[in-house]
This record gives C-alpha cells, sequence and structure tokens, in this order.
C-alpha cells in the first residue's frame, strides 16, 4: 500500500463530503501504522464531522499521546470536548494549542467560544479580540463576538460585528443568522425575516434543509393548491407559527402540515388545517411547500400586523373534562402552573423549583408541576413547606397539556413551550425572561405582541433570578387578594 497516496485520497473523499469512504481508508492506514500521528489526526477531524465527538476525542487524544508537538490536534481536542459540555477540558486544550503556537487565531477563537459557554462574556471577547489582530479578516471571529455582546445585552455592538462579519464573508451563513435575531431582537421585522432565511446554511442547521423537488412558497397565488408546511425547530416554535396555518388556508390552498408526534392532535384542531402528518413519516403529495419560520416574510409581518388573535389552538372538551374532574376538589383556590426548566441546552433560560419556594407562604392557592423532562425529578422533592400537586405522569402529548392548562388560573413558566401554548390558548401566563432574551420576546417591555395575556419578567442582569422571583411574589400577592374579593 501506498500510504501518502491513499492518505490523499482520503483527503479527497472528505473535500467530497463522502466521510465514511475517507475514515475506511485512514482505518485500513492505521492498521498498517498504528503510529501515524497524521493519519489519527484526520479521522478525529472525520469523527467530528460524523457529529461522532467521543471517537474524535479518543483520536485527538491519541494524536497528542503520539505527537506531543501536534498543535491542531489539542485545538481540535478542544473543540471536540466542548461539542460534549466538558468546557473546562476544552479551554486547558486550547490554552495549550496557544502556549505552543502563540499566533495560532482559530485557537483563541475556540477558546473565546468555550469561555462564552461558561457565561464568561468578557474574557470570550478578549480572546475574540486577539484573534482578530491576528487576522483582520477572521469573519468567524467576529460573529462570535457579536454573539458575546448580545449576550450582555450590547445589541448594537453585536449588529456591528455581524456586519463586520458578512462584509468579510458575504456567504457567511452564521453572521446572517445572528444579524437577524440581532434585528429582530430591535423590532426590525423587516431586515430580520430576511436575514432570518439563511439559517438553512449555518454550520448548525444546514442538515435540516428539506430539498423537495416542488417549489418554496414566497407569497405567489396557491388558490387550488396544496401546501406543505413543517416546522424544523422545537416544539415552542411550531406552536407560536402555526397561527399563520389559517392565514395561509384564506390564500385558497389546501394545507398540509408535518409536525412532531407530540403536537399532532393539537395542531389538526387549528382552523384551516386539513391534515397532520408526523415528522418523518411519507408525506402525502402536495404542489408548494413552505418551512413554518418563514411565514413571516411572506406575510410580510412587522410588529403591527402580528397575527395575534388568540385563541387560535383550540383543546379536545373530552380531555378537558378529563382534567376537570381530576382537579375539581381545588376549584375554590386559585390554581397555578409552574414551569421551572427548559432544554438543558439553553441553561440560561432555567432556574429551578426553589425559585419558587417563597409562594409557599400565600394563601387559597395550589401549585400545579407542569414541568417534564430531567427537571421534573425536583417535584418530587419540593422545597420545605411548599405544595406541589404532580400529575405529569398522565400528560401523554401537547393535548393533554392543553386540556391541563384550560383548567388553571394562570401558568408561570421559563422560556418553554408551555409559555407558548398557554399563549395561544390565550390563558394568562407570565414568563420569566433570561437578560439576553430569544428574539421574538424583544426587549424592555412587559407584554408580548406575538401573546396578548402574556406577561414578561425580565432578569436585570445575568443570571438574576432574584430580581424576578420578588417582583413575581409581589404581582402574585396583590392578584390573589383581587381573587379573594372577586
Amino acid at each position: 500500500m501506498n500510504i501518502e497516496e491513499n492518505f490523499q485520497h482520503a483527503i479527497k473523499y472528505l473535500q467530497e463530503g463522502k466521510l465514511r469512504q475517507a475514515a475506511n481508508i485512514c482505518l485500513e492506514i492505521l492498521e498498517i501504522q498504528p503510529d501515524n500521528s497524521k493519519v489519527t489526526h484526520f479521522l478525529g477531524i472525520i469523527c467530528y464531522r460524523l457529529n461522532n465527538y467521543d471517537l474524535a476525542i479518543e483520536c485527538f487524544k491519541k494524536t497528542v499521546q503520539l505527537n506531543p508537538n501536534f498543535t491542531e490536534a489539542y485545538n481540535n481536542l478542544g473543540t471536540s470536548l466542548q461539542e460534549k459540555g466538558q468546557f473546562d477540558e476544552a479551554i486547558s486544550f486550547h490554552q495549550k494549542a496557544i502556549q505552543l503556537n502563540p499566533n495560532f487565531t482559530e485557537a483563541y477563537n475556540n477558546l473565546g467560544t468555550s469561555l462564552q459557554e461558561k457565561g464568561q462574556f468578557d474574557e470570550a471577547i478578549s480572546f475574540y479580540q486577539k484573534a482578530t489582530q491576528l487576522d483582520p479578516n477572521f469573519s468567524d471571529a467576529y460573529t462570535n463576538m457579536g454573539k458575546a455582546f448580545q449576550e450582555q445585552g450590547q445589541i448594537d455592538k453585536a449588529l456591528l460585528c455581524y456586519q463586520k462579519a458578512v462584509q468579510l464573508s458575504p456567504s457567511n451563513a452564521d453572521a446572517h443568522w445572528n444579524m437577524a435575531y440581532a434585528s429582530l431582537l430591535l423590532g426590525n421585522f423587516k431586515q430580520g425575516w430576511k436575514e432570518y432565511e439563511w439559517r438553512f446554511r449555518t454550520t448548525k442547521k444546514i442538515s435540516l434543509c428539506r430539498n423537495f423537488q416542488q417549489p418554496l412558497w414566497d407569497g405567489a397565488n396557491i388558490r387550488g393548491l396544496t401546501i406543505l408546511l413543517y416546522n424544523e425547530q422545537g416544539f415552542g416554535d411550531n406552536i407560536q407559527f402555526i397561527r399563520y396555518a389559517p392565514l395561509v388556508a384564506q390564500r385558497g390552498a389546501k394545507v398540509i402540515v408535518e409536525s412532531q408526534k407530540e403536537l399532532m392532535s393539537l395542531i389538526i384542531n387549528v382552523e384551516g388545517i386539513q391534515q397532520v402528518v408526523v415528522q418523518g413519516g411519507e408525506l402525502p403529495e402536495f404542489d408548494i411547500h413552505c418551512p413554518l419560520l418563514s411565514l413571516p416574510l411572506v406575510f410580510d409581518t412587522t410588529l403591527e400586523n402580528i397575527p395575534s388573535k388568540v385563541p387560535y389552538i383550540r383543546v379536545d372538551s373530552v380531555l378537558v373534562k378529563k382534567w376537570q374532574d381530576k382537579i375539581a376538589n381545588n376549584i375554590p383556590k386559585f390554581k397555578i402552573g409552574l414551569v421551572w426548566a427548559g432544554n438543558p441546552k439553553f441553561r440560561f433560560k432555567s432556574c429551578s423549583l426553589g425559585f419558587f419556594s417563597p409562594l409557599a407562604k400565600l394563601d387559597n392557592v395550589v401549585f400545579y408541576s407542569l414541568q417534564k423532562g430531567e427537571a421534573a425529578e425536583q417535584a418530587r422533592n419540593p422545597p420545605q413547606g411548599f405544595k406541589l400537586v404532580d400529575y405529569t405522569e398522565e400528560i401523554n402529548d401537547f393535548s393533554d397539556t392543553a386540556a391541563f392548562i384550560e383548567e388553571l388560573d394562570l401558568i408561570i413558566s421559563v422560556d418553554t413551550a408551555v409559555a407558548h401554548l398557554a399563549g395561544a390558548l390565550g390563558k394568562p401566563v407570565w414568563t420569566l425572561i433570561p437578560f439576553a432574551p430569544d428574539w421574538r420576546w424583544l426587549l424592555n417591555r412587559e407584554d408580548s405582541p406575538w401573546y396578548p395575556t402574556m406577561r414578561l419578567f425580565r432578569q436585570t442582569c445575568q443570571g438574576d433570578w432574584e430580581s424576578v422571583k420578588i417582583l413575581i411574589e409581589n404581582e402574585l400577592t396583590i392578584l390573589l387578594k383581587e381573587f379573594r374579593t372577586a
């Protein structure tokens, strides 16, 4: 076997996106030369591209054992560890790469992203600045710097960074997408929706792009056609943007929606939807398609014309009766549903059940857990004196959650799908917003133009749930006084 010639074939396969073929060649070479650090490192890169971070870490660790001065391997090891959420280890290996090569711009950038994941934004920015000093054309470093400024609430600085990134690299999809976030956050919907279309070209979302033969709807006449609407993101996004389905139906089209199975029984009740199919299943015939989050662009949505009529989701009456019977013994009391944690990936959005412990002293109120996932375990051991009713094991899908919500007086939730669901049902909902909010909550306002019955409770600084807790307690005390005198 000609080792170098075969290795060049592996490089070519990687460039063509043929990752499995590239990996097989590397494995064949390593059977003959198990101590070949260059090939071991390249195999790690392939494993990383395949999202197999455990194998990538194994390859990169072996690489630096074979060659302790292999700078790129330390950097790639740090990046792989970051994907696993092991940020302290990642930081140490990025620092090692910089120690070996003080001019290694990529390592400074990656060190910044690891620090940013830990919430050390000032330090992260300093390393992004170092990277751009070494390479003034480093577009990705400007993008990451913008994200760090945005997390600090410095949106104007963030936008300048994104604009610089796009100026340096007009095809930098991540910079465009982050520019969309900042623009939407500022209420500049005209630019925001346009930039948001870059999401399918970003490194995180490219796999979600649907390559249908049928055309993408751009707002043209669809009367008499069958259109497929589909969600490419989370439950909350699906709930928020399904509001556009009736508007699509009003254009004279037959509307089919592809949805996560957990939402199917709920979405079928939305006006104008004729069929719902499960995400990943076989699709019926259709003439044209559009992702849900592209509909605001199609309908030229502004702050003034957001389709905000609620409820736009309705619940099966049989399910409502089931939950009504279940909690009937607590009717004289004010009934509050609680959600304290969302997706673990977005840890800044979450608090703990202990956040609500000061509310235990309030009279004439009963609290219900609506929390699902790992954080639901906290409901089994609530804070001392906090009475929490937990029926979540009987919640099978979002239709059950919706029926449960219909029987409650108020929902208090962190930024999760449950908050969206309560808003879509037209129920009073208090949503707890982190200091660096998601774009849809805008800035410096207590209401949401998307949900008329929602009130926003914002952190005043990064990680500060304490001030939110005090405000919630005060406002709930006032609300309960009104409830008792009603």
